[in-house]
C-alpha cells in the first residue's frame, strides 16, 4: 500500500488492469482445464468408425451431449449432412474457436496499455521532480516523490504486462493447437462420410450393425 500511494494517481488504472488481467487469466486457465478433461479420443475414433460404416444416426447418438469440442463439431456437421455437411462443419468450427478466443482481446489490450500507463506515470513523476527544481530552494521531498512516482509506475506497468503477455501467448498457442486438431477431424469426417455414404443400404450395399 505504501508503494501504491507513492506511485501516484496512475496506479489506480494500473490496479484495474492487473485485476482484469488476473481475472481473465484465471477464467481462461479454468476453461482449458475443462476442455482437456472433456477431451475423448476414444469417442472421436468411435464416431469416425461409425461414420465410415455409414451408420450416421448411430454416430450422432454415440457423441450426443459430449464435452469434447471436436466431437461437438463432428456431430453438428453430420446432423446436417442432408443439406450441407461442409457448411455445418465450418459453422461449428467457428463457434468453437470463438469460445476458445474469448477474452483474449482484453489481454492483448492490457499488454499494450499497462506499459503505456507506466510510461505516462514516469513522465508525470519527472515533471513533478522538475517542478520542484525550478524554485530557488528545491524541496528534496517533492523531488524524491516525483522520482519515486516515475520508477514505481514503470515497474508496475512492466510487472503487469510481462505475465500477461506470457499468458496470452500460451492461450493463443492452445487455440492454434485446437484449431489444427479440429481441421484434421473435419477433413477425416468429410472423407469417411463419402465412404460411409457409399456403404449405406440405399447405395446398394448392406450395412451390418
Amino acid at each position: 500500500m505504501h508503494w501504491f500511494v507513492k506511485g501516484g494517481p496512475v496506479m489506480y488504472p494500473l490496479l484495474v488492469c492487473s485485476i482484469v488481467a488476473l481475472a481473465v487469466m484465471v477464467e481462461r486457465a479454468c476453461f482449458w482445464l475443462k476442455e482437456r478433461r472433456g477431451h475423448s479420443p476414444q469417442l472421436i475414433h468411435k464416431f469416425l468408425h461409425l461414420t465410415e460404416r455409414g451408420l450416421f444416426d448411430e454416430a450422432i447418438a454415440a457423441a450426443q451431449g459430449t464435452r469434447d469440442a471436436a466431437a461437438r463439431v463432428l456431430v453438428n456437421g453430420l446432423s446436417h449432412h442432408h443439406f450441407s455437411l461442409e457448411g455445418a462443419l465450418e459453422v461449428a468450427v467457428q463457434a468453437e474457436l470463438k469460445r476458445m478466443k474469448r477474452y483474449l482481446g482484453i489481454l492483448d489490450t492490457i499488454i499494450t496499455v499497462a506499459p503505456l500507463l507506466g510510461i505516462f506515470g514516469t513522465v508525470t513523476g519527472i515533471l513533478v521532480a522538475f517542478g520542484a527544481l525550478e524554485g530557488q530552494i528545491p524541496d528534496p521531498k517533492i523531488v524524491a516523490t516525483g522520482i519515486a512516482q516515475a520508477v514505481i509506475t514503470t515497474v508496475a506497468g512492466l510487472g503487469i504486462a510481462i505475465p500477461t503477455v506470457i499468458s496470452y501467448n500460451y492461450f493463443c498457442a492452445n487455440v492454434e493447437e485446437a484449431a489444427g486438431q479440429l481441421s484434421t477431424h473435419v477433413t477425416n469426417v468429410q472423407i469417411l462420410y463419402q465412404k460411409g455414404k457409399a456403404r449405406r443400404p440405399d447405395a446398394g450395399e448392406p450395412v451390418s450393425v
